[in-house]
């Protein structure tokens, strides 16, 4: 696409150069720089995209969006000024693509805990029913069996118009995004024509980057309030958890239609008659269009919730309730989110994600329901992020598990021993139980311990990362997986030979020595 096209949209700009351009792509990251690209700087928290201007030139960058005058840049090279380089972003790539969303039935799901599960049971009923259907999230970009991977739970502007395009060329009818409080408040959904938006729940979690919970909840109401004012032939609409304190609120900020799902409260769609069993949930559902009995593959109630919400936007598309039914019931469920991990061995192991507290409650209620030995825990918290949560975290995991093992996670700048002494002020000195914890600096063996210490009936929880495959410490992404780590150590627990007798002793009031910090 010729520059000066792309550049109509964008009202104030200075221009110096050529701008009869044949322009590639858009990028944000010099490394990803190509010939013929145009070089956006955006300023960001830690690194400054001005910063490595030139290096996009010398990569084959022929014009840059900034937002400062730059020098030592060629004079062959177009450059042009704007007031905020991260909206013109989202207007470039949105006029690059070609508008792409207005061609797709766009579904977001923002909230604190479940945006991956809600997003993969809309994408599998959609697809069930002939409406094809593409997701954009944590683990994936994928439309049939077409896959990329992701960096952020909601990719930049450039690269999520640049994910729709690609959807749309592999047929796409809708595309259902998990959408981040971050991307919201960085501008990343600029542009996107939002159909549906839905709510899961807000509860503690990026205060570091928020500062407080008043402004984390106003930035997801965004979603909600750019559905837009008008009443067109595609009607929007807003779904929200009719349990959560915030949805009025958020009722009062959009002007689309409005349908509310929940289990505790009143709502348009409801669930009773919910019964945990080992091997899933059955429960009744009733709707604006009827009712119906749900026998589901997955556990917790927090997985209510996901489904209710599912069904919510299966039936404002208008998918008949029958056969959101069959589609719900076929569903497995989504890799790292409350995952059983089978190797021969006689105790449970469950996987999961859940890296906040809210999370990690409701995996420890739910994982508790259905262990009749002890429970056991691995968590950790991560480095450069918000501080607030860790002995949260760590009171949570000690309060449900019957052992806690606290552990290292993404440390990245941060050192271990100091992460793990935030989270044990969490468990020093209060009314926790009698319930044992531990630190263990080194993930794997925390991971090795716990598995020692289960015996027939147990369940072990390993939390915080799920589908990750990689710890970031300092400046490096190590591998580590902790399915394949898991399944390793069970290898040997499941080798009598090789079977430890350690820690049988029952008393699971008997505290293990804390860790020295």
């Amino acid at each position: 696409m010729k520059l000066n096209l792309l550049l109509n949209p964008l009202l104030i700009k200075q221009v110096q150069g050529e701008v009869e351009l044949d322009i590639s792509g858009i990028e944000i990251d010099s490394r990803q720089v190509m010939q013929g690209c145009l070089f956006v700087c955006l300023p960001g928290t830690v690194h400054d995209g001005h910063e490595f201007a030139i290096q996009a030139v010398h990569a084959g960058a022929i014009a840059l969006i900034t937002e400062k005058e730059l020098t030592d840049i060629p004079s062959h090279i177009t450059i042009v000024q704007v007031p905020d380089a991260r909206r013109a972003l989202a207007i470039l790539a949105d006029v690059f693509y070609g508008q792409p969303t207005s061609r797709l039935k766009l579904i977001g799901v923002t909230g604190t805990n479940g945006k991956t599960t809600t997003t993969h049971l809309v994408e599998h009923i959609f697809n069930e029913n002939n409406k094809r259907t593409g997701l954009i999230g944590t683990l994936y970009m994928r439309i049939g069996n077409y896959r990329e991977q992701t960096v952020n739970t909601t990719p930049e502007s450039h690269m999520l118009q640049r994910n729709f395009r690609t959807m749309l060329e592999h047929g796409a009818e809708y595309a259902v995004v998990e959408v981040s409080s971050h991307a919201l408040d960085m501008g990343r959904v600029r542009g996107c024509q939002f159909r549906t938006a839905v709510l899961t729940n807000v509860t503690h979690d990026h205060l570091d980057y928020h500062a407080s919970m008043e402004r984390y909840s106003d930035t997801k109401s965004l979603l909600f309030s750019q559905l837009g004012s008008a009443y067109g032939d595609e009607s929007k609409v807003a779904i929200l958890n009719a349990d959560d304190p915030v949805s009025p609120l958020y009722a009062r900020k959009t002007a689309a239609q409005v349908i509310t799902y929940g289990i505790q409260n009143d709502a348009d769609i409801r669930a009773s008659e919910i019964q945990m069993k080992p091997d899933g949930t059955s429960l009744r559902v009733d709707t604006f269009q009827g009712w119906t009995h749900l026998d589901l593959k997955l556990l917790g109630m927090f997985n209510v919730y996901n489904v209710l919400a599912a069904i919510a936007v299966s039936l404002a598309e208008r998918i008949p309730l029958q056969q959101v039914k069959q589609s719900l019931e076929m569903f497995e469920g989504v890799t790292g989110r409350f995952e059983p991990i089978y190797a021969g061995q006689d105790f449970t192991i469950i996987l999961d994600y859940a890296h906040n507290p809210d999370g990690l409650e409701n995996v420890l209620q739910t994982a508790k329901t259905m262990t009749q030995g002890r429970l056991f825990c691995v968590c950790g918290c991560e480095g450069d992020k918000d501080r607030m949560k860790r002995p949260i975290m760590a009171r949570v995991a000690a309060s449900y598990a019957d052992f806690a093992i606290f552990t290292s996670d993404n440390t990245r700048s941060e050192e271990p021993d100091s992460i793990l002494s935030d989270m044990l002020e969490g468990v020093k000195g209060g009314p926790i139980p009698s319930n044992g914890y531990t630190a263990v600096v080194d993930r794997r063996e925390a991971i090795s311990q716990v598995i020692e210490l289960a015996r027939p009936g147990d369940c072990v929880v390993i939390a915080g990362r799920g589908h990750e495959t990689h710890l970031i410490v300092k400046d490096q992404r190590i591998p580590f997986d902790d399915r394949e780590v898991i399944l390793e150590l069970l290898g040997s627990k499941t080798n009598p030979a090789l079977y430890p007798e350690k820690w049988v002793d029952d008393d699971v009031g008997v505290r293990a020595p804390e860790a020295s910090l």
